[in-house]
C-alpha cells in the first residue's frame, strides 16, 4: 500500500481544523483581515509554501550581489555604520551654522540642511510673497554669501553635506560648488547629496516653478555636470518619502520613486552620456513608516527591482549602476501632536526597521515634530536613537537580519511584483512625465490617501492617543523651538549688503548669459556657477528664466 507524503499545504488545513478553528471558538480573532499600512492582506501564519516561487539564487543572494536584495554592499554595516544625518534648517545661515556643530559634536556624521519656503520656491527673502516666511522652516539661502556662512568652520572634504532642495536645486548646488571653492576645497572630494528630484514635486510635495519638461532638463544637466565634474557627489536624491507622508501605499511609494528614477535616466541617456557613466551616482530617499515587517520588505523590493531595471532596461553593466543606496528618514506623519514623547517610540521602531532594510544614511525625527521645528533637546535624542541602534542593539552583526522569513520574503515578492505592474502601466500611458501631466499619479496617490483615512476612521488601522486610548488631560510640557522673529530682519540686512557690493553689471552679464543658454541645449550649469559666483541671487536667477521656461498650474484632482 502506497502513501502519500503530506505537502505543506495539507499540514497547514489540518493545523487550521484540529487546533486553529477549536481554539477561535472560544476565543475569536479581533477582525476577519489584518492588513498592513500599505492595504496588503496578511497571512495568519507564513511557510514554505508562501515562497515556493522565490528562488534564492535569483531573488535573494547574498549582500553586494545582484539582484541586491540583502544590500549593496558586502560587509554593510560590519565595515561602517549608516550616516547619521539629522536634518536641520531655520533662521538665518549663522542660526543653522550653529545647530550643525551642536550635531557635530553629539557625534552626527553627516549634515542636511533644510531650506525655507522662499529659497525652496525660487523667490529672495526681499520679495514680497517671502514676507513671514523667512527662515521660518527653513535656513533662508539668498546667494553664495549666506552659502559660506552656513557652512562656515565645517571641513567640506570629510563631511557629507546633503540639501533637501528641488525647483531650484541647480542655483543651490552652484552656490555649494562655489562655497567649496572659495574656501579652497577639491571639488572631487566633495560628497553628498542634492535633492533635486522634481518628478515628485509634481506627485506629492507640490513645490515648482516651472513646467515639468524645462524642470527635467535642468536635473540632467545637473546630473551631467556631475558626472564630469563630481565623482563623489549624488546629482539626484529620487524621493518617495513625501508620496508616502501624503498617504500612498509602500508599492506605490517604490513604484512611482523608481520610475521618476527611469525618467531620470532615460533623459540622461539621451543627452548622450553612457548609463554606467553617471548612474553610480543616483541616489534615492524613503521613508521608513510605521508597520515594520512592510517596511523592511519594501527597502529589500526596492533595491531587487532597480537592479533589474538598471542591468535589463539599460544595459548597465558596472555593479555600481544597479546598486540602490538610499538615505531614509523616519515618518512625520506618524508623530502625533498628542503625547508627543510617544514619538520617540515610534521613530525607534521605524528607525530600526530602515537598519533592518539596509539603509545608508538615516534621519530620524524629533518628538516635538508635529509641533515645531525639532528643538535641540529633541533632535539630541533623535541622534541617541541611532546610536543605540548601532552601539547596543546588535543589530549591525548580522547582515539582512531577518532575510529569509517566510513573511518577509513574500511581501518583498509581492512589493515587486506591484512595482513592475506599474511600470507597465506608465509605459502604456506613454512614460513618467506623461503620467504627469495627465494626472495619473496624482488621481492613485489620492485614492490610496482616500482609503488609508477611510481604513483608520473604520477603526481597522489605530494610532495610539488619537484614535485609541485617548487621554483628554492636558499634554505633558515640552520644551519647542520658538521662531526668532528678528532673524528675517537680518537675513534681509545680509541680503542688502550682498546686493549693494557686488558688480551690478557683471551680474546682469551673468544673468543674460544664463539665459542665452537656456534657449540652447547647452549645460546650464556652468553659466549658473558663474553667476552665483559674481553674486547673482537664486531669485534673480528664476525669474531670469521664467520667460523662457514658463510657469506650471496643476490641473486639481477631485
Amino acid at each position: 500500500m502506497q502513501t502519500t507524503e503530506k505537502t505543506i499545504a495539507d499540514e497547514l488545513r489540518e493545523w487550521e481544523h484540529q487546533t486553529l478553528l477549536p481554539f477561535t471558538e472560544r476565543r475569536p480573532e479581533s477582525r476577519e483581515v489584518f492588513r498592513t499600512q500599505g492595504g496588503a492582506a496578511l497571512e495568519r501564519v507564513y511557510t514554505p509554501a508562501h515562497v515556493e516561487d522565490v528562488d534564492f539564487a535569483r531573488d535573494i543572494g547574498f549582500p553586494g550581489q545582484f539582484p541586491y536584495t540583502r544590500g549593496p554592499y558586502p560587509t554593510m554595516y560590519r565595515a561602517q555604520p549608516w550616516t547619521m544625518r539629522q536634518i536641520a534648517g531655520f533662521g538665518t545661515a549663522d542660526d543653522t551654522n550653529e545647530r550643525f556643530r551642536f550635531l557635530i559634536a553629539q557625534g552626527q556624521t553627516g549634515i542636511s540642511t533644510d531650506f525655507d519656503m522662499p529659497t525652496l520656491m525660487g523667490y529672495d527673502s526681499d520679495d514680497e510673497r517671502s514676507e513671514g516666511e523667512v527662515g521660518r522652516e527653513g535656513v533662508a539661502i539668498d546667494s553664495v554669501d549666506d552659502m559660506l556662512d552656513l557652512y562656515a568652520g565645517i571641513d567640506l572634504e570629510k563631511i557629507s553635506v546633503s540639501m533637501t532642495i528641488n525647483p531650484s536645486a541647480w542655483i543651490l548646488l552652484a552656490m555649494y560648488l562655489v562655497t567649496a571653492e572659495e574656501r579652497g576645497f577639491d571639488r572631487k572630494k566633495l560628497s553628498g547629496t542634492i535633492q533635486n528630484d522634481i518628478i515628485k514635486e509634481y506627485i506629492a510635495q507640490k513645490e515648482w516653478v516651472y513646467p515639468p519638461r524645462p524642470a527635467m532638463r535642468l536635473v540632467r544637466d545637473s546630473i551631467t555636470y556631475s558626472a564630469e565634474h563630481l565623482p563623489r557627489y549624488n546629482p539626484v536624491n529620487v524621493s518617495g518619502y513625501h508620496a508616502r507622508e501624503a498617504g500612498s501605499t509602500a508599492i506605490q511609494e517604490v513604484a512611482f520613486t523608481l520610475a521618476a528614477g527611469i525618467a531620470y535616466v532615460e533623459e540622461v541617456v539621451k543627452a548622450g552620456i553612457d548609463v554606467d557613466d553617471f548612474a553610480p551616482r543616483l541616489s534615492f530617499f524613503f521613508v521608513s513608516q510605521i508597520d515594520f515587517l512592510e517596511e523592511v520588505a519594501k527597502f529589500r523590493a526596492a533595491r531587487r527591482v532597480w537592479a533589474r531595471v538598471m542591468k535589463e532596461r539599460f544595459g548597465a553593466k558596472k555593479p555600481e549602476s544597479m546598486r540602490l543606496r538610499f538615505h531614509c528618514q523616519t515618518a512625520g506623519v506618524s508623530c502625533t501632536a498628542r503625547e508627543p514623547l510617544n514619538n520617540i517610540a515610534r521613530t525607534a521602531i521605524e528607525a530600526l526597521a530602515a537598519v533592518c532594510g539596509g539603509a545608508q544614511s538615516l534621519h530620524t525625527n524629533g518628538y516635538d515634530e508635529a509641533l515645531s521645528i525639532p528643538s535641540e533637546p529633541a533632535m539630541k535624542i533623535a541622534l541617541r536613537t541611532q546610536q543605540i541602534l548601532a552601539d547596543e542593539v546588535g543589530v549591525i552583526g548580522t547582515i539582512d537580519p531577518l532575510g529569509g522569513s517566510y513573511a518577509i520574503e513574500r511581501l518583498t515578492t509581492d512589493i515587486e511584483k506591484g512595482c513592475f505592474d506599474y511600470f507597465a502601466e506608465v509605459d502604456k500611458r506613454g512614460g513618467t512625465i506623461k503620467c504627469i501631466e495627465d494626472n495619473f499619479f496624482q488621481m492613485e496617490l489620492a485614492d490610496a490617501a482616500y482609503d488609508l483615512h477611510r481604513r483608520k476612521e473604520a477603526g481597522e488601522r489605530h494610532i495610539v492617543t488619537v484614535t485609541k486610548y485617548r487621554d483628554e488631560s492636558a499634554n505633558p510640557h515640552v520644551e519647542l523651538h520658538h521662531v526668532d522673529e528678528a532673524a528675517s530682519g537680518r537675513q534681509l540686512a545680509r541680503l542688502r549688503k550682498t546686493k549693494e557690493t557686488r558688480d551690478a553689471a557683471a551680474v546682469q552679464a551673468a544673468l543674460d548669459e544664463i539665459v542665452r543658454v537656456a534657449k540652447t541645449d547647452e549645460n546650464i550649469m556652468p553659466a549658473t556657477i558663474a553667476a552665483v559666483k559674481a553674486r547673482a541671487t537664486g531669485g534673480e536667477i528664476i525669474k531670469a528664466l521664467r520667460p523662457v521656461f514658463g510657469t506650471y498650474v496643476e490641473t486639481p484632482v477631485f
